[in-house]
Parts: C-alpha cells; structure tokens; sequence
C-alpha cells in the first residue's frame, strides 16, 4: 500500500505512509507527518484500517473495546501495533473521551490505563507528557488529532478535538497545559493536525455554525466565511483543519511549525474509519506518539 491510494485533498506535502514489517513479515500500515518524523526525540503515528485481524465493519485495525468488536482481536491489533512502533502494549496510555478540553499529565506510573489495565479516570480528551516510553494514545473516526511537541523543555501533547473541543480550543488548553506542567513556549513548539473529515464531508446544522461564527468570526469577516461555507435552508459545511490552525496560531504556535493533513477519513472509508461515511458502524483509529 502507498500514500497514492489515499483520495488527497490537497497539493500538501506532509504525510508519508510506510508499511511497518513484522517478525512473522506481516505489514502494519502507519501514517507519520515528515515535520514530526524530522524529530529525533519521539515516535508517532497515525493508524489506517489495515494491518489488524479484526473483522466485519471492525476490519481490520481497530483499536476500540467498546464498538462491540472481539476484545481478543482488539488486544492482538495492540500487540502488533505495538511491535510496528518499537514499543509494548504495556506502554500505552489512553484517553476516555467525552469530547471534553480536559487535558492531563501522565507518566511511567499511567502506563497501560486502558489496554492492560483499567483507566482510572473519565473525561479526558488530552494527554501530555515528558517522560520517555509513555506511548500517548487517543482515538478518532472523524474527529481531529492534534500533536504537540516541545523540542526544548523535551515535552509532548497528543488531543482530541471534534467539533465542540474545536470551538472550545482544545489545542489552546493543551499547550496551557504542557506550559504549566513542563514550561513550554508556544513559540518552540512543532505541531500537525491529523487526519480527519474534510470541509466537503462535513456537513453541519445552523446551530453548531453559530458557535463557530461566534467563536472566529473577525471585523473583517463577520460570517467566518474562511472556516464556513454556506449551503441553505440551515446547513454549512465546517473546516476544522482551518479552525485548529487558526487556534494553534492564536496560541502562539508559528503556522510554518504547523503540518495540516491532506486526507480526510470520509472520503476513504476503506482504508481509514469514519463515523459519518459508516452510520455508525465502525472500529477506531488511533493517534500515537511517545518520547524514545
């Protein structure tokens, strides 16, 4: 499998897709933004639907215990998921998202919380840490991923951010937070907004549009028309990957530090899981990062 079999959206230049080979020469197909991949200190990723053994609509990396998929297979999707990133599940911290700006420090005392042992917390969208071999895990089938790195104070940030964490500015609370916990300077950081669904797929009701105009609207643009594109009888069609730039820039973030995807998960429902594309009935992609 290559990057060219992905439907792209647009002429970026930042996701390469390399086909990580197993002992038993099985491949894992993983996703890595070259400006995160130029960063010694870390490892990440961004899983596709293959590579896995689960089946049916779960087929076949999904990373969810609560979609109803076999809990055996989801366990053996870790472990070669796991072996792909040169690490074990036991490494692996998870969110438990409620689509909160809830953001939380773990370390090598968390590892494990949500694939080999239980998660003693709820409603947390983002994780941060600065301790090497915690692998920071957050799961996605539409909704945005947003990673966070700090090359200086050596710290990283991984969030969840749909369309509510979007117009609360999930990015901005987690770069609070990595700056509270570990010093960090917005201006250092280096950033990537993660495959998602697209402004063409996502279709949204009068309502939501006008947090969003309320939230980015500017004098020069009162109808947040660079995020927002009108369709009639009270539906807009939303471009988070705009709106999260704008948030990690009003943050501080410099825009060439930040790397916007160029694949949307609707638009390849066979090769990435999408909430809206499958009416539901789908496994979880996951966002991954850890410091070496």
């Amino acid at each position: 499998m290559t990057i060219d079999q992905f439907n792209i959206k647009s002429d970026r230049d930042t996701l390469t897709l390399r086909n990580h080979i197993l002992a038993d020469k099985s491949a894992v197909p993983l996703l890595h933004f070259k400006n995160l991949e130029e960063i010694d200190m870390i490892e990440h990723c961004f899983t596709t639907r293959m590579g896995g053994c689960s089946r049916g609509i779960f087929e076949s990396m999904n990373l969810s215990f609560t979609r109803g998929d076999d809990e055996s297979a989801v366990r053996e999707n870790y472990k070669r998921l796991a072996e792909a990133m040169g690490t074990v599940p036991e490494n692996f911290v998870t969110t438990d998202q409620t689509h909160t700006t809830n953001v939380i420090r773990v370390g090598k005392a968390e590892r494990g919380i949500g694939v080999t042992k239980p998660r003693p917390y709820t409603d947390v969208d983002g994780l941060i840490t600065n301790e090497p071999g915690v692998m920071l895990s957050t799961f996605f089938a539409d909704c945005v991923p947003l990673y966070f790195v700090d090359p200086v104070h050596k710290a990283i940030g991984l969030s969840h951010s749909g369309w509510r964490g979007t117009v609360n500015r999930m990015g901005k609370q987690t770069l609070l937070a990595m700056k509270r916990e570990f010093g960090t300077d917005p201006g250092d950081v280096i950033a990537a907004i993660g495959p998602s669904i697209c402004q063409d797929c996502y279709e949204i009701s009068e309502d939501v549009a006008e947090h969003f105009i309320k939230e980015f609207a500017t004098e020069e643009d009162p109808n947040a028309s660079d995020i927002l594109i009108e369709k009639g009888g009270g539906k807009y069609k939303l471009d988070l990957w705009e709106c999260n730039r704008r948030v990690m820039t009003e943050a501080g973030i410099p825009d060439k530090n930040i790397s916007i995807t160029n694949i949307c998960t609707c638009c390849n429902p066979d090769k990435l899981f999408s909430h809206r594309a499958s009416h539901g009935r789908r496994g979880n992609l996951g966002a991954f990062m850890m410091i070496k």
